[in-house]
């Protein structure tokens, strides 16, 4: 038996992100600028020792959920979010082409 708790990802609309925690530990984030209808995303991090774990690419899904249920598109300004969303079929409805 563990004592260690689960991550959760979860969506902060009033901070303009999805964020990662362990237990009560923010962990990493995924910061969105929203305009208009489109958001923005500017940055995706998460603490070194958490690394490799595929909380990143959580981060982002959650963002891309939420825009999706509010008919938004997602503009990947920062580097792991375009190289994620980029050229992906899974993405193209919610993708923002300029």
């Amino acid at each position: 038996m563990t004592d260690q708790n689960p991550i959760s990802i979860v969506f902060e609309e009033e901070l303009q992100r999805s964020a990662a925690y362990d237990g009560d530990l923010q962990i990493g984030e995924c910061e969105y600028s929203p305009s208009g209808n489109t958001w923005s995303i500017t940055h995706t991090g998460v603490r070194e020792a958490y690394g490799g774990r595929g909380i990143a690419r959580l981060l982002v899904l959650k963002v891309i959920e939420a825009a999706r249920s509010k008919g938004v598109k997602i503009n990947p300004i920062c580097s792991y979010a375009q190289k994620m969303m980029s050229g992906k079929d899974d993405f193209k409805d919610v993708l923002y082409i300029q």
